[in-house]
Order: structure tokens, then sequence, then C-alpha cells
């Protein structure tokens, strides 16, 4: 009899285990499936031009969703990220046009999107008004102050020693470099400090967070603040990059934020997810458009394939997930 149930069980440890290696490493075989499916699709995707272009895309979207992530992870909201970081490169931009030291107008561009953040959060936990209300007002505010600083015109013009940021180091982008330096100590600050494990647990329970002591509004607005600074980085970057502070910069980058963070394996749910994930779902979308402009498909199919392909990888990234 017991002969039989362990000939019985051992399948079922396999399945298991299988499931277990799925679910652990899933993430990782999407994203190998992606850089196959593009090398053979087109035969300059794997130059390494291509690949310095696919960083240089992903630097801006992929530091703004560093803070998405922490702001998911207690499960909250911000659409606000891409008019703050169209706001904040105008700002760094107008006090650099009027002479002001490179080192000192980037600083106080970060305390503004640091500040812009901690409204948000502020406005949210203070005042109980939803993160999705409250990111979205000051989403339309940041944009209409982008707009006003100089009636909508780009500020032309910048020093050559802020331009800087936005050129390569080597061949490497700088603003990808950031990035990744950036997403290192994101993953250090969740999974080694003590702050990440308190948001992990606000984000999974946040009365039960409440109740062991956790000052939980003061957690959920620095995430918020994080968010803020992040989407400042971001912005100061894109204006180097460009060579001009454009008030349009970030248009609905708060969805592909958001995008590549839920494909990256964090739940809208919070309190479950990682930087890591984060920055494989950010290349991942990185890596879509990329393959659409070599095969020179239009911008408006790219549009419908693009939006077909995040849901079915959301699918497949719930059901192995979800396997048992």
């Amino acid at each position: 009899m017991n002969t039989k149930m362990e000939v019985i069980e051992e399948p079922q440890q396999k399945q298991f285990q299988a499931a277990g290696f799925m679910k652990k490493y899933n993430l990782f075989f999407i994203f190998v499936g992606f850089l196959i499916i593009g090398s053979l699709l087109s035969d300059h995707f794997l130059t390494t031009q291509n690949i310095l272009n696919i960083l240089q895309q992903s630097a801006f979207v992929g530091i703004v969703a560093i803070g998405m992530t922490f702001v998911i992870l207690i499960a909250g909201i911000d659409l606000s990220v891409g008019a703050v970081l169209a706001l904040s490169g105008m700002l760094v931009s107008l006090l650099l046009s009027q002479g002001m030291n490179p080192i000192l107008a980037i600083a106080i561009t970060l305390l503004a999107g640091a500040f812009m953040g901690f409204l948000s959060g502020f406005i949210s936990t203070k005042f109980k008004v939803p993160a999705f209300i409250a990111t979205l007002a000051m989403m339309v505010s940041a944009r209409g102050f982008a707009l006003l600083t100089t009636d909508g015109e780009p500020i032309y013009d910048l020093p050559p020693a802020f331009t800087a940021l936005g050129e390569s180091l080597g061949n490497i982008p700088v603003p990808a470099i950031i990035w990744i330096v950036l997403t290192i100590l994101a993953v250090v600050v969740l999974k080694y400090t003590t702050f990440g494990r308190k948001l992990y647990a606000v984000g999974g329970n946040e009365e039960s967070a409440r109740l062991s002591g956790i000052p939980v509004e003061k957690y959920v607005t620095s995430t918020y603040v994080l968010s803020g600074t992040m989407a400042a980085i971001a912005g100061i970057l894109m204006s180097a990059w460009l060579t001009v502070g454009q008030p349009t910069a970030g248009t609905g980058l708060e969805l592909d934020a958001i995008a590549a963070v839920v494909i990256g394996g964090t739940s809208l749910a919070g309190g479950k997810g990682g930087i890591g994930g984060t920055f494989i779902g950010v290349l991942i979308m990185s890596m879509i458009v990329n393959i659409f402009n070599l095969l020179g498909l239009s911008s408006y199919y790219q549009s419908i394939f693009m939006g077909a392909i995040i849901v079915t990888a959301l699918i497949m990234n719930q059901f192995i997930t979800n396997k048992k």
C-alpha cells in the first residue's frame, strides 16, 4: 500500500516542483521569449547599438517605475508622475536659463518633486481621499503649472554642464546608469531594511500593521514622496537628454510605469512584488516597442498590439503565480 502511495505521490511532487520553478522564474522566461522573438524578426535587434538604445529608452520609465513600485506595494497608485516629470523638467530648465548653478537647480527641483509627492500622500492619508483622486488632482495641477511657466513654450539653450547628464559615459547612456544604480539601491532598501519590511506589512494588511505599532500614515506618505522624487529625477534627465525643457513631456508615462510594475509581478492589492521584477517589466515593454520600430510598424498598430501583449503577459503571469 505504501509503495503505491509513493508511486502516486512522486509524479505529484515533481509537478509541484515544476510549478514552483515556473512561478519563481516565469518573468525571466517571458523576457527571454521576447529576446528570441526580437532576434528572429530583425537582425539588428541584438546589436550593441540597439541594446544601448533600449536601455536609453527604458531609463526614464524605469526610474519613475521604481517610485511607482513603492506606492503600489502599499496598495496605492500615483497618476501624477508624468506631470511631475514635466514640471520638474521645466523647473530645472527655467532655473538654468536664469543662470543658476546646475547643482543648485537640480537640488531645488528634487525638493519640488518630493514636495508634490508629499502633498499627494498628505491629502490621501489625512483627509481620507482615495489615492486615485488625490494623485489625479496633482496630475492636472502639475501639468497646468508646467504649461504655465512659459505659456506652453519649450525652454532651449541649456548649459552643456547640465546636458552632459543626457549623454553617454563610454558607450552607456548616463540615464541608464543612474536607473541601474537607483534600482540596486531600491532593492537593498526593500529587502534589507526595516523600512522596506514595514512597507510590505502595510501593503499586506494595513489594519494589522497599525495594530502592531507601525505609523501607517507616515509610511504611506513616504512612498509618495519617493515617487515624486523619482519622477523629478526622470524629468531632470529627460530635459538633459532632449537638451530642452518640454512642458508636454511625460504624457501617458504614468500608465507605462504602472503597466511595467504590474508586469513585473507587483500586486495592485499591495504587499507583494519587488523592484527586480519591475526592472525586467520595464525592459520587456521597451523591447516590444523596439521590435515594432525595427519592423517599421505604424504607431497606431503599435498601440493596439502593445495593449494586447500587456494583457496577455499579465494573464500568463497571474496564471502561473496562482498555479498550485
